[in-house]
């Protein structure tokens, strides 16, 4: 198993090692030692999160705030989605950049979204299992949101806008210069 850190501190891809023979393939998707050793610091991962979407499904971009801020290693189990994050992070170098990478089914790669981050992702393929753990729990209260299609942001969602199903909450999320951190 490798890690590659992205450019936004504190994101990594990790690959794992895939045995294929015959038979057809084996890996480790998750080992807590090997997984702290390769970012570098101890998370605990608390909860698993698992969602089914179509072509075009975009969730996000979310976080929580505060005590309830969550780290996430996210993963795809059958089908491609297009995974992205944003810098929210008001002290940070890279606060408002965002980073994208396709994870599916074939690469098995995941993705370490560290606190302090929005996350989102469109699936790309016609169904997609996407699969996460959280190092903390879900609270609503300290749930906000980012608008996909914020134009400072820049995104490219890989798909045209017409074919995206989004739904009514993320419609009405603000932009990075109407939030509030």
């Amino acid at each position: 198993m490798t890690a590659t850190e992205t450019k936004l501190k504190g994101c990594f891809i990790i690959e794992p090692s895939v045995f294929k023979d015959s038979r057809g393939y084996f890996f480790e998707s998750f080992n807590q030692n090997t997984f702290n050793e390769l970012i570098g610091k101890t998370v605990d991962f608390v909860q698993d999160n698992e969602s089914f979407s179509s072509k075009g499904v975009l969730r996000g971009l979310h976080f929580q705030t505060g005590e309830y801020a969550q780290a996430k290693l996210v993963r795809v189990v059958k089908g491609t989605v297009l995974d992205v994050v944003v810098d929210m992070r008001k002290n940070s170098p890279t606060f408002s950049k965002h980073f994208s990478i396709e994870l599916s089914e074939d690469n098995k790669r995941q993705f370490f979204v560290p606190r302090g981050f929005a996350h989102g992702f469109i699936v790309l393929s016609e169904t997609a299992i996407f699969s996460y753990k959280c190092d903390n729990f879900y609270n609503n209260a300290s749930e906000q949101g980012l608008r996909y299609d914020d134009p400072s942001l820049g995104i490219d969602w890989m798909l045209p806008a017409s074919e995206f199903i989004i739904s009514e909450k993320d419609l009405v999320l603000p932009t990075l210069s109407n939030i509030t951190l």
